[in-house]
């Protein structure tokens, strides 16, 4: 994508990496630049900041929030959410309830970033973010110990609160809630303002500085730290989430991901005072003749050592590496010695993210790496899953019985797919032209009949927890489960007006593998998959297999393709 004359909405812009990428995109001509951050003073900063490398028809906003929570939610800090109860059930329920109907509806539209994106209708976005920090800081260990702790207690409104801040920090369902959330807003820019947001670039992270479990950098007394470990892992897993993202249909952007696997720096080298999670440390004392026995000292609290020093803060030379904090001359020099975590200019990343976001190729991208080094379908497989098949249907005349679905790959709908084609096999003599002659209500009849009739198989379908659904549509044979709550779920429904659906779903099928045929001027060539042509005499196949039925319904009617074979 063009960067010039675009505009562009950069999350985490008001950070080292971000004002950096800022910088970049400016100089290479966006059009408006979107400065988003956790909070107004830093985005309306970062915005300042980047404006004096802006072309004076440029134009440069801000906005602000915690992308990840919902609207209400955005300008609370962490704590702020975890101690307020009516705050910590939003998230939760944000985080946890399904996203189907109208709750995905209220999910999507009340999320930050949706608002975001509805806003400056951006053409694309880079997220500058350390995502998996933003997760996996949050300490699951630390919040585990407390909640055993306050259960051993007893105290049953300091347990609720202890359980709801416990399932506030886990890792998976926020990296999870975020990916949904940000393939629905793909989805709802194309359609507000088409073509939508066209790339998406990551700027992501190791989670160890590229360094291995032998870091000897901890964020405890473990080596390695859990900790960090975990960051880690919310960084793998974002990757290849994003990796899942990018084998979606291709209506939706380019998405890349660049990976620094160094410590980055810097963004400031300077003298002043040294802060500690926004906060000047003070300084405290403990003169010689202040000792401590070494059983006082075990014994007492934190906070309860040292003295004072009224008014003084620790004040020293300092270098700012950004999301890190500040570093000491010896600890800078540390970790960036050779062998250690080395590092990178966030200048460096910038380059290769606009590269990538120009449609270049740094070959840095994490998604298209993986594209080309996992294992996909292979030769060999196809031509064995056509023995699988043949010795599968041996079996089933063997034994008498039908292998049809038994709810174990899910979803339901794909079961009540299967037993619904396998009716209408039963019914019709297993020919598509007889389905298309009969009416909606003699199919939906000859259906109930059958089912009527075959007791194994219907015993089969409801044992499965499949209900079914009869012509009238007003009563169900059901087992004692049900694994799905309607009828386009997970029934298998008898109903005229489901027939009549496949029968359209027979005439679609017919007709585009007709065209496909005509189009192939008679030559047999692969041009086109030919599932639905009789490899003997080239027309269109009469038979009805549900399994391939089923297939074309989860790649056309369900929009469930895969990209890449």
């Amino acid at each position: 994508m063009e960067v010039q004359g675009r505009t562009l909405l950069v999350l985490g812009g008001a950070g080292m990496v971000g004002r950096a990428v800022c910088r970049r995109l400016l100089e290479e001509g966006a059009a408006h630049l979107i400065v988003a951050s956790i909070d107004q003073e830093s985005a309306e900063a970062g915005a300042a900041l980047v404006r004096r490398f802006a072309r004076p028809q440029a134009r440069i906003s801000a906005c602000w929030g915690n992308i990840f929570v919902c609207w209400e939610l955005k300008d609370l800090t962490w704590p702020q959410i975890l101690a307020s109860p009516t705050a910590r059930r939003q998230l939760l329920a944000d985080l946890l309830d399904p996203m189907t109907g109208e709750r995905k509806r209220e999910i999507l539209h009340d999320s930050t970033l949706y608002r975001f994106v509805q806003e400056f209708q951006p053409d694309g976005i880079i997220d500058c973010i350390n995502t998996a920090t933003a997760f996996a800081y949050q300490n699951l260990y630390s919040s585990a110990r407390e909640l055993l702790t306050t259960a051993a207690a007893g105290e049953v409104e300091a347990m609720q609160a202890a359980v709801e801040q416990h399932l506030c920090k886990q890792y998976v369902p926020h990296v999870v809630r975020h990916m949904q959330i940000l393939t629905e807003v793909f989805h709802a820019a194309a359609m507000a303002y088409p073509p939508g947001v066209r790339a998406y670039v990551k700027v992501g992270t190791s989670g160890t500085g590229g360094m291995g479990l032998n870091i000897p950098y901890t964020h405890g007394e473990e080596r390695p730290s859990a900790v960090l470990l975990s960051k880690a892992a919310v960084a793998g897993a974002h990757s290849l989430l994003l990796f899942l993202q990018a084998r979606t249909p291709p209506e939706l952007p380019v998405i890349k991901e660049i990976k620094p696997a160094a410590a980055i720096g810097w963004a400031q080298i300077g003298y002043g005072p040294i802060r500690r999670r926004g906060r000047p440390i003070p300084l405290y004392d403990c003169p010689p003749a202040a000792a401590y026995p070494l059983a006082v000292a075990g014994a007492l609290a934190e906070g309860e050592f040292g003295v004072a020093a009224e008014g003084r803060v620790l004040q020293n030379v300092f270098i700012d590496t950004g999301e890190n904090g500040l570093f000491a001359l010896g600890e800078f020099s540390t970790i960036t010695s050779l062998n250690q975590m080395e590092f990178v200019t966030p200048e460096e990343i910038a380059d290769d993210v606009v590269l990538e976001l120009r449609g270049g190729n740094t070959g840095l991208d994490i998604i298209s790496a993986l594209d080309q080094t996992v294992l996909g379908p292979t030769y060999r497989a196809g031509i064995l899953r056509e023995g699988a098949l043949a010795r599968m249907r041996h079996l089933e005349a063997l034994h008498g019985v039908r292998s049809i679905a038994f709810e174990l790959l899910g979803p339901p709908r794909l079961s009540k797919l299967l037993f619904e084609a396998y009716l209408l096999q039963q019914v019709s003599g297993d020919s598509i032209a007889a389905v298309l002659r009969m009416g909606p209500e003699t199919l939906a009849a000859a259906c109930a009949d059958h089912i009527a009739a075959h007791a194994d198989l219907r015993m089969q379908i409801l044992s499965i927890g499949i209900p079914i659904l009869l012509p009238d549509g007003e009563r169900m044979l059901r087992g004692p489960q049900r694994k799905a709550e309607g009828a386009e779920e997970g029934w298998v429904d008898l109903r005229p007006q489901n027939m009549a659906r496949w029968q359209s779903r027979f005439a679609c099928i017919q007709a585009m593998t007709a065209e496909h045929l005509a189009s192939d001027g008679g030559r047999y060539s692969s041009s086109f998959y030919r599932v639905f042509v009789d490899p003997g005499s080239g027309d269109v196949k009469d038979t009805i297999i549900p399994g391939d039925l089923a297939g074309w319904i989860f790649t056309y009617e369900d929009q469930g393709a895969r990209m890449k074979s």
